[in-house]
């Protein structure tokens, strides 16, 4: 069921977002002469796919998890977009695809080995990955890897639809701070 709804409200979003991610889309090729940031992550059953996002950084930063990322590497328009989370958007189209649910824990990156190593121990590779969950409403990002794989198995554990609209709610009306940024000057 949770999968009819992803896609609907997927769909739903690309068309109705259009104008917006067109808009976002041109902002960013001023920003960065890149707007769209491609990345492969882990997925369902630890298999690789293609995450698209907004970019927020410079395009020389290095692909390290955004913890690991250094702050001077986020671009002015890259703070708004990751302030209100715009730059989350296109990832609306991992979700149609069915790579992504709406809800899910966050995917990681191959190099996050620490991280996989937690996630495959309690099962959170069983499920697709998610743009929200109980950990991103909870601001618990991927710099303390073992609380954030219980969190996730805990959120997987206990699902429900309700659960399923409540994190999608709390994403939109702004809880959650996304991952946290090294501060460098």
């Amino acid at each position: 069921m949770i999968r009819v709804f992803d896609f609907v409200f997927a769909l739903l979003g690309l068309l109705f977002g259009f104008p917006v991610l067109a808009a976002l889309t041109i902002i960013g090729m001023f920003d960065t002469g890149s707007p769209i940031f491609r990345q492969v992550r882990v997925g369902r059953d630890q298999k690789p796919f293609t995450l698209v996002k907004f970019r927020t950084m410079k395009l020389d930063t290095a692909s390290v998890a955004t913890h690991l990322a250094n702050s001077a590497s986020i671009t002015r328009f890259g703070h708004f977009l990751r302030k209100t989370k715009l730059d989350e958007l296109p990832q609306l189209w991992n979700v149609l695809k069915g790579d992504m649910s709406l809800v899910g824990p966050r995917p990681g990156l191959f190099n996050q080995e620490e991280l996989t190593e937690e996630r495959a121990k309690r099962g959170v590779f069983d499920v697709r990955p998610g743009i929200t969950g109980l950990a991103q409403v909870s601001e618990i990002d991927m710099s303390t890897p073992t609380l954030l794989a219980e969190t996730d198995q805990k959120m997987i554990q206990s699902l429900t639809l309700a659960g399923y609209f409540r994190y999608i709610f709390l994403t939109v009306a702004g809880k959650g701070a996304g991952d946290r940024i090294v501060r460098k000057i």
